[in-house]
């Protein structure tokens, strides 16, 4: 059953959040479908091949690059945007207090509607430049807010829900004004772009040549965003640990917001480093020493596989693949979560009563990247591993 396309110009604040609730519950139940008619938008060109992902050519490498390869630089520069969520075009979408005056921003409305476990505005390092002309990845970042992904990208994509409230072709680019304004979302300088490190696991058994990964089911309860699909496991916003200063220049680093995901989404280990007093001390901090030890040794191989926006809500993801040795994997991940904050790990039973994700096989790959409601960042990253299997597990 679809939705009602819109609120009556004369309707009352209440009828106005009905609506809103009713189109958000619609996006969040619909994202897979949503996401297959807003491909509608773009040529195919514009998408990495084989995926869903949109992406520049030079976003994404030809081959693996080892993470510490990948360079990143630090700009002080404040650079405006061109159009960010106070955005006229939204005012379509937009619910009314009950003194019938709008509510200025989508994460203000999320607050107060619909309001997901996980949901604090935190710094976040936003993406300015990824350098074309370069031997190795080169991007450049400066300050942002996490809820710019929420002001912008899911509004983007509850504007498109509204305007396929009974999942018809139809016209995509009709009524969606925000969208159209937006313009190419790959453009940096349009709007304030945050990246999401997306990192696919491998558990790698040198001596059978077996493999699996860890596979996230995303639960809309608990995230304000990508709720109802799979995803990998962990991703997390590029970000530092916390808003006190100090922490920006010492988390800024890929394998540093790697290893704390890796902690809390895997493990479910706290997300309170202490860091609102002093900087995290990672080289004493035993669970990043032994994989920093792990990584020097061979037995855990970290690769940059590129970047690339989601169609539907233009959410940009970083994507990575950690590749662990059986033995390493299994001893540092003994306590591995069954559910987490943010949803619940997909477990397949393999008859041996011990089965740490999904086999990375050819028919599994096919099924979630093609079949299965998954999201494009972790359905091509997906494909990307498979496609590079011999570099990553050689």
């Amino acid at each position: 059953m679809g939705i009602e396309q819109s609120a009556a110009p004369e309707s009352g604040p209440e009828a106005t959040r009905d609506l809103w609730l009713r189109t958000r519950k619609h996006l969040n139940a619909h994202r897979h479908e949503l996401t297959s008619l807003a491909l509608k938008d773009f040529e195919p060109s514009r998408f990495i091949p084989g995926t869903r992902l949109l992406a520049r050519q030079h976003w994404v490498p030809e081959q693996p690059v080892p993470l510490e390869d990948v360079q990143l630089h630090w700009s002080t520069m404040e650079t405006p945007a061109a159009i960010d969520g106070d955005a006229p075009e939204l005012d379509a979408i937009r619910p009314l207090h009950d003194d019938r005056t709008p509510y200025r921003r989508y994460a203000e409305a999320v607050g107060d509607l619909a309001r997901p476990r996980l949901f604090e505005d935190r710094t976040c390092y936003r993406l300015q430049d990824v350098q074309a002309n370069s031997e190795t990845p080169t991007l450049t970042f400066g300050r942002g807010s996490y809820f710019d992904v929420i002001n912008i990208c899911e509004a983007a994509a509850h504007e498109f829900a509204a305007a396929h409230p009974d999942l018809d072709a139809g016209q995509p680019s009709r009524g969606t004004p925000f969208r159209r304004a937006l313009g190419d979302p790959t453009d940096l300088d349009r709007r304030p772009v945050m990246g999401a490190i997306s990192t696919l696991v491998i558990r790698h058994d040198r001596r059978s040549g077996d493999a699996e990964f860890v596979l996230h089911w995303r639960d809309p309860d608990k995230v304000a965003s990508g709720g109802n699909l799979y995803q990998v496991m962990p991703v997390g916003m590029f970000q530092p640990s916390h808003d006190a200063p100090w922490n920006e220049a010492n988390d800024f680093d890929l394998w540093r917001s790697l290893v704390r995901e890796l902690s809390e989404e895997l493990l479910g280990s706290t997300e309170d480093y202490g860091s609102s007093q002093h900087p995290v001390d990672y080289d004493a901090w035993e669970f990043n020493k032994s994989l920093q030890h792990a990584r020097d040794q061979g037995t855990l191989r970290v690769h940059w596989l590129g970047l690339g926006m989601d169609p539907l809500t233009f959410v940009t993801d970083m994507l990575t693949v950690a590749v662990f040795d059986a033995d390493l994997f299994d001893e540092t991940f003994q306590r591995l979560v069954t559910t987490n904050d943010e949803g619940h790990r997909v477990e397949l039973e393999d008859g041996t009563g011990r089965a740490a994700g999904i086999p990375f096989r050819a028919d599994h790959v096919m099924r979630l990247t093609h079949d299965e409601p998954m999201q494009p960042a972790g359905a091509a990253l997906l494909h990307l591993a498979w496609k590079h299997r011999a570099t990553l597990l050689g």
